[in-house]
């Protein structure tokens, strides 16, 4: 089983996906030759996100780590970032079965309508797998592990469905929704914060997105121009010389140009499939839509996101120095930060304010979530063999509040299995009663 899983995660997202996206196009009843190109298209979309990412990470993460001994941070435990969290999390038991047990609860999900999301992000099972893991060190029982896992995937596709119209909205891409581990678990703050700026009068109503600010300050607002002053910004922070600083420069606005115009080669090839699916699902279910869950990665065009991205670096570093109780370092992670403030985009419509507040706040959780989940990370890390023993490693990564509360309720062992339950079942009851009611309506239009 983890030589097929290995296997699988070898492939690459920008192989796997185009490769399922090609079997939902043929499901639609998308001629081959069609699913193909768009399938294709999408891989290429995927491949340049990749491109720019490894850009961000060959070129900020120097940055952060000269920022960090510029400063002289003393934390005690060390940032491994994404990529080893997701390795450590399937080289688990739990990590080894997880891929198709969470296929399979997505599905029966479906088929009993109590989810309209279909998650083909397979790499990001890796989340659902890592809370797994970390309860069933915790409790010593596997079954408690995967039912974990279980319970943070269902808590995801509740978060996928509650915000797809809006992600469809404020990206532009029809038909999709965010189902990705550690975006989804976003969603309740930023919702509960979007709701309290509405109750202030001085930002009620108001909506500085980036396009208000380039009308409001001219070439100031400019996306390019932007990224050169906050090139320059995290150059300064970081004291480097000039030819490093100026190439900081370039791959900063280079990023604020090139993931808008990747994205719009990803909706490009997503367009025929998400149109053929609608036609699919208005023959056969009435007009009830189902959404293809795919990675945060697809939200990383908007300006907002990329601007209050790379704002977030810094003030995260500060964050970890001067927060009581902090014990983690920023590291790995942290030149990925526009992965951890996305969803504030999509429920703040793009007000660039209120997503950097927000994400001022997710981040501190982030740093308090990961330093409580320091011991059972590190004993992880350890017995993969992704750490020594004797050190103390966590990850912003793991910095997650569905992953926290799940583990908090499954320590309780029955008693917190049934609070999980119940706790998923009242959200999943209210938004099925209210697709309900704009089902009927779409009905009652029709007719």
């Amino acid at each position: 089983m983890q030589k097929v899983i290995d296997y699988v995660l070898s492939l690459g997202g920008y192989v796997f996906v185009p490769l399922v996206l090609i079997l939902v196009g043929l499901l639609f009843r998308l001629s081959f030759l069609k699913s193909l190109k768009s399938a294709v298209t999408v891989g290429v979309g995927f491949l340049g996100l990749n491109l720019v990412t490894t850009l961000i990470g060959e070129y900020l993460s120097p940055a952060v780590n000269a920022m960090v001994d510029r400063f002289g941070f003393q934390l005690q435990v060390m940032d491994l970032g994404s990529g080893t969290s997701a390795g450590i999390a399937f080289s688990t038991t739990v990590g080894a079965l997880i891929i198709p047990i969470i296929f399979a609860l997505n599905v029966v999900l479906l088929l009993l309508r109590l989810t309209r999301t279909m998650n083909i992000d397979i790499f990001n099972y890796s989340h659902y797998a890592l809370t797994g893991s970390i309860v069933a060190l915790i409790t010593d029982s596997l079954i408690y592990g995967l039912i974990a896992a279980m319970m943070h995937c269902i808590f995801s596709l509740i978060a996928a469905d509650f915000t797809a119209k809006r992600v469809q909205k404020v990206i532009g891409i029809e038909g999709i929704s965010i189902p990705q581990g550690y975006a989804s678990s976003t969603v309740p703050l930023y919702a509960l914060l979007e709701a309290i700026y509405e109750k202030l009068p001085f930002m009620k109503n108001r909506n500085v997105d980036t396009q208000f600010i380039q009308k409001k300050f001219g070439m100031f607002g400019d996306p390019v121009i932007i990224g050169v002053i906050l090139g320059i910004i995290i150059s300064l922070l970081a004291g480097t010389g000039f030819k490093e600083g100026a190439t900081l420069v370039i791959v900063v606005a280079g990023i604020m140009i090139l993931f808008p115009r990747v994205i719009r080669i990803i909706v490009e090839g997503l367009l025929p499939i998400s149109d053929a699916a609608k036609k699919f699902f208005n023959e056969r279910f009435g007009g009830k839509e189902l959404y293809i869950g795919l990675d945060s990665a697809v939200t990383l065009g908007h300006p907002t996101t990329i601007t209050v991205g790379i704002l977030i670096i810094p003030i995260t570093l500060l964050l970890a120095a001067i927060l009581p109780g902090n014990r983690v370092l920023p590291l790995a992670d942290l030149a990925f930060a526009p992965f951890f403030i996305c969803m504030a985009t999509i429920l703040h419509k793009g007000d660039v304010i209120r997503t950097l507040i927000s994400s001022t706040i997710n981040m501190a959780l982030v740093l308090y979530i990961s330093t409580w989940f320091t011991p059972y990370y590190t004993e992880l890390a350890v017995k993969g063999g992704f750490a020594k023993e004797g050190t103390n490693v966590s990850a912003l990564y793991v910095g997650n509040v569905y992953d926290f509360v799940v583990t908090l309720f499954m320590r309780l062992g029955a008693a917190g299995i049934i609070a999980l339950v119940v706790l998923a079942a009242v959200p999943i009851y209210f938004y099925i009663k209210k697709m309900s009611f704009k089902d009927q309506q779409n009905e009652t239009i029709k007719g």
